[in-house]
């Protein structure tokens, strides 16, 4: 058996610091040993069985200690046992001096009788261990004789081996009471800081997070409150989520104090690492377009925020919506705007115009479709439109709109003859005449209608 003992060093309070540095730093150690435990604030690895896997103990312990981590400053300590690695850590003895000359501050379980064991004369773990046991047990208890034991090897040592969690969900007390919801932040950027180090592990990204809050129960109202945050595309951005969290908490009013935040994940993707380039035209500056809507949407809402979205209709009036920005991010996900060295993406390309009929682009439509069709008004059954309308082609005829409608609608049945014509002014329009109203007993209607202009 060898164990390693790792502590973080305090840092400066600052708002980026992990709300937890010590499970962070045992996440860390889970990829030299899946024996990894967690005892007060030391991180105890024991690796025995991992050497022959990095090439023997000098070259494991080399890489644990220049190997970059989660945290700047870690002190580090080693011994056959879980306690003398710990001791030794504590007792700040870089060397491996021997166990019966470490302080008993050293040992946890003998701190409570630290004055007492003093005045006795027994400073060390070696003075310690000399006492008689009988005496020993019955007037300090069976924990400190079961630490001693432990700490020389005559004891096996059992922990809660830590494990990496499926689901990360942290929670932070606050300092102090919080009243406004912009000061939040500062907490959630911590948790944020967390939330990395965990994305880093399992090469994930988050589709959709929480920061949830508990307030001061003893107002009376509601005890908890909490904002969802998506994201288009699967990101380990967390200055990118920290902004989406400040537009979001700068529209929440707080209805009590709040005394702790928990963060935790919705939904998260494998996140593929993106290739490295030399040519300076790769190294892209500033937010992309994705998340810059994510920001809009965040701050005006996401029904301000729209994008155009092709649909599979034949129907020129259904062939196009409006929708949420944030809503079909495939495209926008895909789409760079600009010349890559490896060729050029379009919209077309990436999935912008997945679903749309191929035939389309043989089909002559206008630059400017009508919100509305217009009823034409015809002269001795000649359509008019500025004058009379010479018929160019057609008709191109359409049959669309007999299927049920997905959200329960009555079914909008389409039959049109489609014609681009001209008028005096040399214009050439789209319009068409329906067909239904073609023959109806004796009387012949002819109604027609505006429903594009070619620019």
């Amino acid at each position: 058996m060898y164990w390693i003992a790792l502590q973080p060093r305090p840092e400066p309070a600052l708002g980026d610091a992990l709300s937890d540095p010590v499970t962070v730093l045992g996440w860390w150690a889970l990829q030299y040993t899946p024996r990894v435990a967690c005892l007060a604030d030391v991180v105890l690895l024991e690796v025995s069985a991992s050497e022959r896997l990095w090439g023997g103990r000098a070259t494991l312990l080399r890489s644990i200690y220049t190997s970059s981590k989660p945290i700047a400053h870690v002190a580090y300590a080693r011994g056959a046992t879980s306690l003398l690695a710990l001791g030794r850590l504590i007792a700040g003895q870089k060397a491996l001096f021997p166990a019966d000359e470490l302080p008993l501050l050293a040992l946890l379980a003998a701190r409570p009788h630290l004055g007492t064991l003093a005045r006795m004369g027994c400073t060390t773990w070696g003075q310690l261990r000399a006492l008689p046991r009988g005496g020993l047990a019955r007037r300090f208890g069976a924990d400190l004789l079961a630490a001693l034991d432990q700490a020389y090897g005559e004891r096996p040592d059992v922990y809660p081996w830590l494990s990496l969690p499926d689901v990360f969900d942290s929670r932070l007390a606050l300092v102090t009471q919080v009243e406004s919801a912009d000061a939040l932040l500062f907490g959630a950027r911590r948790l944020l800081a967390q939330l990395q180090a965990w994305l880093q592990l399992r090469q994930l990204g988050v589709l959709a997070i929480e920061l949830g809050w508990r307030m001061d129960p003893r107002r009376n109202t509601a005890t908890e409150g909490s904002v969802l945050i998506r994201t288009a595309q699967a990101s380990a951005d967390m200055l990118h989520l920290q902004r989406l969290l400040a537009e979001r908490l700068a529209q929440v009013e707080l209805a009590a104090p709040v005394q702790s935040l928990c963060l935790r994940t919705i939904e998260t993707q494998a996140r593929h690492a993106r290739s490295a380039s030399l040519l300076p035209a790769e190294q892209l500056k500033g937010d992309s377009l994705l998340q810059t809507l994510e920001r809009l949407s965040a701050r005006l809402g996401c029904h301000k925020v729209l994008r155009l979205q092709t649909c599979a209709d034949h129907r020129p009036e259904h062939r196009q919506a409006w929708v949420a920005a944030t809503s079909a991010p495939q495209s926008i996900a895909t789409f760079q705007g600009d010349k890559r060295a490896g060729g050029q993406k379009s919209l077309k390309n990436s999935g912008g115009m997945s679903g749309v009929p191929t035939a389309w682009a043989s089909t002559l439509l206008p630059t400017w479709l009508l919100a509305e069709p217009i009823q034409l008004v015809c002269d001795q059954q000649i359509p008019c439109f500025d004058g009379p309308l010479t018929l160019l082609i057609g008709p191109q005829r359409l049959e669309a709109g007999w299927w049920p409608d997905p959200t329960g609608k009555v079914a909008d049945t389409t039959l049109r003859d489609y014609f681009v014509a001209r008028n005096p002014g040399t214009i050439l329009v789209w319009i068409y005449r329906e067909r239904l109203l073609q023959g109806r007993g004796n009387q012949t209607a002819n109604v027609w209608y505006l429903h594009g202009i070619f620019a």
